[in-house]
């Protein structure tokens, strides 16, 4: 028996449906807002996995084409591996509900998420952390809380909740918080340079209305949740774990002040190897029991020494950034390139420039278009000194050139000043913390290096957060370690001027919004310490393009002609790109834009488009062909797809009895355009371009002459 729930919501019905589906799954959940609904099921292992140091959890978010009446394109007519916006939404259910397990549990979750209903107008992905949340909290699966998300739009000046497709359109920000009734506990989105102050407004907004969605669900889990399952945690062996800190504390306090990450890497690993030769390496529990510990040990002595001395791993302050190195142009054949350093994470930056044959295709349920400016992050293992497997783009390096594409969007000009197709991408040559903020940077110099109009640099940065119960300190460009040592996470890009992108993770159970305000401080005078240091080498974009990027040059046609340059089947169009080999796109106002290497090509596919393009005008001579022959006349084609009548007396001087006489189709003939009439229809003449012909006179001509016959003009006539 399936039984319903809803709640009046952002203008809308937010309706929970339980026991509908799934049911042997360990919690499911129907969730729907208007028409959109996302089915959610999630299911819990029942054995522990053993020597697991990390929650096993997976997340999965697909989109199911027949929630909005479509069938997939491609070959296959089938959903296929999930795109970037599945894997987007996938970790927004993720990121949120891991720190919610308890610490230990390792019974392998799986939480999958389906949208089987799209009404097109609400998005299905602010569903996802509150459907997870809803089916966990309802099953038997250990749970240490209740979340809710929430999208946040600013539009005209006010703050609205989960906009709609349309309201997004109109929107400074797209803001995406998840959060408890108590605090926020992830942040994502971008807007167009908001202020701290309007950030941390809309952050407040947006945690009163999660406030009414959590409330809304504990009813719901008060009412049908399930008593926790019996699991059991990894056993604590305490002589082992006091024997590891009894050997280990004082070498862990020497390695916590190694500055040099790969030296305090490697010290690290000795320690815990040392630590081991008197466990038994088949005994899994024990040996992650001595990692957790080294791991605990090393966590608590270097969160001391930051929040105690303000002495962090590699020796600065909480609010230092590491040295800042920037070069611009260093790849001769890019159409822009650069090198962005700072410390140990350096990240190399190029921009390709393409026309609108180049264009992203996008194919998903809610978007079906063209996409044309992406950013492109990748993170071999190289650049941590790691050897590791690659199986394709990973979810990570998805996330993270999303947040760098995002932060660089609002800056871009708009295709009608800037018709190219731009595609920025990021290859993370080394990394010790924050490399999706390096490619922002890197991206933002090899912008205005490609000769890109950019609005203004934009630079990111990532700040950390070490909280022991009302003490803390934030920590500006935070290391890889302190990454994972520490509480938070929070990536903040933009201009001089205001916030263009921002994500923020944390592990413990919240961060309040007068915490939010000192952190987003604190990363702005950062930021625009980076952006010092990024003017320093290139302040404004160049004034010319590369000489190895795309060239435009732009013909407008009559909207008539279209089809003419098109051709039948495209062929005309297609045989120019063959020919040229430029690239040729036709707008529905006649504005046709061709893009070339070179101007040669680019010239050639401009006579070529002119010459298939023109106007017929009257009294100009044309070269055309004969198309078809009537007993009265032959038609001919003077350009491309236009024909004209060349009537049987414009033939000759003389009396032509027949036009077979003289012409079959497929004969070229040179004429002259006499009219055209209200109707388009073509009068020509091949008698007016021969020689031997009364001279031609004008309607004034024979209206002036004299009449015929005897007599006085005026006069009576003489019979």
């Amino acid at each position: 028996m399936s039984i319903e729930r809803e709640i009046a919501f952002g203008g809308n019905t937010l309706k929970v449906t339980l026991g509908k589906t799934a049911r042997q799954a360990d919690g499911a959940v129907w969730v729907q807002f208007g028409d959109t609904i996302l089915h959610l099921a999630v299911v819990s292992s029942t054995e522990r996995r053993e020597g697991f140091d990390f929650l096993p959890l997976t997340c999965a978010y697909r989109e199911k084409f027949y929630a909005a009446g479509k069938i997939p394109g491609g070959f296959f007519k089938r959903e296929g591996r999930p795109h970037e916006n599945e894997i987007l939404n996938s970790r927004i259910i993720d990121r949120p509900i891991r720190p919610l397990f308890p610490e230990g549990y390792a019974y392998e979750p799986q939480v999958m998420g389906i949208v089987i209903s799209s009404d097109m107008e609400n998005d299905a992905s602010v569903l996802g952390p509150i459907a997870a949340s809803i089916a966990l909290n309802i099953s038997d699966i250990p749970m240490n809380d209740i979340i809710a998300s929430v999208r946040v739009g600013l539009i005209d000046g006010e703050y609205v909740v989960n906009p709609t497709y349309a309201q997004q359109e109109e929107s400074r920000l797209d803001l995406y918080i998840v959060g408890s009734a108590d605090a926020l506990t992830m942040v994502e989105g971008h807007c167009d340079e908001l202020s701290n102050q309007e950030l941390i407004d809309a952050l407040d907004f947006g945690h009163e209305q999660i406030k009414i969605l959590v409330e809304f669900q504990r009813t719901i889990v008060e009412e049908f949740g399930k008593p926790t399952r019996e699991y059991e945690l990894p056993e604590r062996d305490e002589s082992l774990i006091q024997m590891v800190k009894d050997k280990g504390t004082d070498r862990l306090a020497e390695i916590a002040v190694i500055q040099e990450k790969s030296e305090r890497n490697a010290a690290r690993k000795a320690l815990v190897k040392e630590l081991l030769e008197d466990v038994d390496p088949e005994d899994g529990d024990k040996v992650a029991s001595v990692k957790e510990t080294v791991s605990d040990v090393f966590k608590h002595l270097v969160r001391a020494n930051i929040l105690e001395n303000n002495i962090r791993l590699d020796g600065r302050n909480n609010k230092e950034i590491r040295d800042i190195e920037c070069e611009v142009g260093v790849l001769p054949r890019a159409h822009g390139s650069s090198l962005f350093t700072r410390g140990q994470t350096q990240a190399l930056g190029t921009v390709t420039l393409g026309t609108k044959l180049d264009e992203q295709r996008i194919d998903q349920l809610d978007v079906v278009g063209f996409q044309q400016y992406m950013l492109h992050y990748t993170f071999p293992p190289y650049c941590t000194g790691e050897v590791k497997r690659s199986f394709g783009v990973s979810r990570r390096e998805v996330g993270h050139g999303k947040l760098g594409e995002r932060a660089l969007q609002p800056m871009l000009p708009v295709w009608d000043e800037f018709p190219y197709t731009i595609r920025v991408t990021s290859d993370i040559m080394e990394s010790n913390g924050s490399s999706s903020m390096a490619s922002v940077c890197a991206g933002s110099l090899a912008l205005m290096a490609a000769g890109v109009p950019v609005k203004k640099a934009v630079a990111g940065i990532a700040m950390g957060l070490i909280k022991e119960g009302d003490d803390y300190k934030f920590l500006t460009d935070i290391l890889g370690d302190e990454d994972h040592l520490g509480d938070m996470d929070f990536k903040v890009a933009g201009t001089r001027d205001g916030i263009t992108a921002f994500q923020m993770d944390i592990k413990i159970k919240g961060i309040s919004a007068e915490l939010m305000a000192e952190a987003l401080t604190q990363a702005r005078d950062a930021r625009h310490h980076i952006l010092d240091k990024m003017d320093a080498v290139i302040s404004e974009p160049k004034t010319e393009l590369s000489q190895y990027a795309p060239h435009f040059i732009t013909v407008k046609i009559p909207v008539d002609r279209i089809g003419a340059l098109i051709g039948p089947g495209g062929k005309m169009i297609r045989e120019i790109i063959a020919d040229t080999g430029a690239t040729i796109d036709v707008e529905d106002d006649g504005t046709v834009r061709i893009g070339s290497a070179d101007g040669d090509s680019g010239n050639a596919a401009k006579l070529r488009v002119e010459a298939l393009t023109q106007v017929p005008e009257v009294g100009k001579t044309y070269q055309g062909t004969i198309k078809k022959i009537m007993n009265f006349g032959a038609f001919v084609e003077i350009l491309p797809g236009v024909e004209g009548l060349m009537h049987i007396s414009q033939i000759e001087h003389r009396r032509v009895e027949n036009v077979e006489d003289l012409f079959k189709v497929g004969d070229t003939v040179d004429v002259k355009l006499l009219k055209v009439d209200n109707n388009g229809k073509l009068d020509l003449s091949r008698k007016a371009l021969l020689p031997g012909g009364p001279p031609p006179r004008d309607k004034d001509d024979r209206d002036n002459r004299k009449p015929r016959g005897g007599g006085f003009q005026g006069g009576p006539s003489r019979r």
